[in-house]
């Protein structure tokens, strides 16, 4: 419901004004003195200000420069029953949507009304926007000291620049979407759409649709054409995750538009070309999946042409210290709740801990210690026990810990820590339903 705000001193003019609105559905409010106006626009965001020039306390066009001030989005309409040139640019020069010179008619006021609102919604749309760009980009760098991160940020730095297709690989929460980004936000698409599709999230039969998109009529409920988010990327970056999980007749379809640039919308006759960079990232072993037939060799090649691989968090802990920190300071610019730092018990705790889960694991477990923090910094009273005391559960001792044992193992603490809750349980470990079915069947757990 659009706020609208009338500020003139004819009380029967501003009543008839407010009785028009109101029927229109707009939430009113009336003002007879400039100052009255202000001490509402101080309390409540209006859309659109209708506002006398002529007033009992002060001149009109002051009033709109601070609420200008105040609320840049803010449309004001300037009315008057003496109009004269100096104000009309004095008005339209300090923002005013429109000057109005009384009588007016009441129709076209109220069309002018709702395009001065469609305006406001427009840019505080784009604030948003913004902002959470601004969010993104703040906090989508990769964060270390390693020599191995170091590494990482060299190799990031020489292929941002380039168009090469990347394919991003290492376990689940490593933070492959987060060098996606660093490599969007460093390139020349960075003021270009960053579009991601976790094709572990979504069914075979739909991913087609969902990339590519689908011309109307193509299957039942398919009342319009719909752009795929191939189209949404345009000019930008398109990042597959999850890409060793997609079927072998997606597989096709992606290496067409890989060599040729050219796709077709589902149930489409005609193609259409979109200019973007794709970075795919997987958490599974393509070579072997090539081997065992479930995987092409040509899209193996076509995203491999720059390679990228993430070290599990447990073989790089020196930049545990900084991800705290970097976790500390995004949780503070998300939710508001601040911890300016970590006792050095409880950062000994966090380097000797193992962290299966990764870094989203490790932000997770920051982020509710900040939660649970009662002090100025996170001590280690405000750690999960589990973190305390080094779990996960170790392995065999007749035999070595491999990851494959390691992830086994963490999934099983899962599920009996969620009750046999899989959705729960997929959410905790950072993937998808789909997923933790394939791990389930891959280590025989599939009833488990």
């Amino acid at each position: 419901m659009l706020k609208l705000l009338i500020v003139d001193d004819e009380e029967s003019f501003r009543q008839r004004l407010a009785n028009l609105f109101q029927r229109k559905g707009f939430q009113v409010s009336e003002a007879a003195t400039g100052a009255e106006g202000l001490a509402l626009a101080r309390k409540t965001r209006f859309e659109v200000v209708l506002l006398d020039i002529v007033l009992p306390d002060r001149d009109g066009v002051e009033i709109l420069r601070q609420l200008k001030e105040a609320s840049p989005e803010i449309q004001v309409i300037m009315m008057t029953g003496n109009a004269t040139v100096e104000n009309a640019i004095s008005s339209m020069k300090l923002g005013a949507y429109d000057y109005l010179i009384k009588p007016f008619n009441l129709d076209e006021l109220f069309i002018l009304v709702e395009r001065a609102g469609e305006l406001n919604a427009l840019r505080r749309d784009k604030e948003i926007l913004q902002r959470e760009r601004d969010w993104q980009r703040k906090f989508s760098d990769l964060v270390g000291e390693s020599a191995h991160t170091r590494q990482v940020l060299e190799l990031v730095a020489k292929v941002a620049p380039t168009d090469l297709t990347v394919l991003i690989t290492g376990d689940t929460g490593v933070g492959k979407e987060v060098a996606a980004k660093t490599i969007h936000w460093q390139s020349e698409r960075h003021s270009k759409p960053f579009v991601v599709i976790n094709c572990s999230a979504i069914q075979d039969t739909l991913l087609e649709s969902e990339m590519f998109g689908y011309a109307k009529g193509a299957f039942t409920g398919a009342a319009q054409d719909k752009r795929g988010l191939i189209e949404v990327a345009n000019t930008g970056t398109l990042f597959l995750d999850e890409i060793g999980d997609v079927s072998p007749d997606f597989q096709a379809k992606l290496l067409r538009f890989l060599e040729s640039g050219e796709y077709r919308a589902v149930g489409s006759t005609h193609f259409a070309r979109s200019d973007v960079r794709v970075i795919a990232a997987t958490n599974r072993d393509l070579k072997k999946l090539m081997e065992e037939g479930k995987f092409r060799e040509d899209l193996f090649y076509r995203l491999n042409v720059f390679n990228i691989h993430l070290l599990p968090l447990r073989e790089r802990k020196e930049d545990i210290p900084l991800l705290v920190e970097y976790c500390l300071k995004k949780i503070c610019f998300r939710i508001g709740k601040c911890a300016p730092g970590v006792r050095a018990e409880a950062l000994a705790i966090l380097q000797n801990y193992s962290w299966p889960g990764n870094v989203r694991e490790l932000n997770n477990v920051i982020e509710r210690a900040v939660i649970l923090s009662s002090g100025a910094e996170i001590t280690a009273e405000d750690l999960p026990s589990d973190i305390q005391r080094g779990i996960p559960p170790k392995a065999p001792e007749n035999r070595p810990q491999s990851l494959a044992d390691l992830e086994r193992i963490h999934i099983l603490a899962i599920l009996e820590q969620t009750g046999g809750n899989k959705t729960r349980a997929a959410e905790i470990l950072g993937i998808s339903k789909k997923t933790l079915y394939h791990k389930l069947r891959e280590y025989g757990l599939r009833d488990g």
